[in-house]
């Protein structure tokens, strides 16, 4: 099933052709990933968690290399563009839809992961927080 409403809304919309004896972790990919993730993080004693969940904290909060480049590159070009378009031009015009093309997949593809792994770096740190504050609870 395709949409751009992203990961939550799928997941919605999985739940709901799910028949209601067939929705837990053993029926879904989805949920057993992070019920993996949990087990694994309970497993862990409370000051390794916090020692892990600041190093997490640290990575989300991060800008990342993928941003920075995102950046600092077409300043880059913007440096050599002379040069550049002597180059991508000299043979007509098909380097530079090449070089184009190529551009722009390589800058979506690397803003896609990034914003990916921070959507994962949220996951791991709310599910820290939940097992923190139940060891607190207790």
């Amino acid at each position: 099933m395709f949409t751009f409403r992203g990961d939550a809304h799928k997941v919605y919309l999985k739940l709901k052709k799910t028949p209601v004896e067939k929705r837990s972790m053993d029926y879904m990919a989805e949920l057993a990933e992070i019920e993996e993730i949990r087990n694994l993080y309970r497993s862990i004693d409370s000051t390794t968690l916090k020692l892990i969940f600041y190093r997490i904290i640290k990575e989300k909060n991060g800008s990342g290399i993928i941003p920075i480049l995102v950046s600092s590159i077409p300043w880059f070009l913007f440096l050599f563009s002379n040069k550049i378009q002597d180059i991508l031009t000299r043979n007509g015009s098909i380097l530079w839809i090449i070089f184009g093309v190529l551009y722009i997949i390589t800058i979506t593809v690397s803003v896609v992961l990034h914003f990916h792994e921070k959507a994962w770096a949220a996951i791991h740190i709310e599910v820290i927080q939940d097992i923190l504050e139940e060891r607190n609870d207790e």
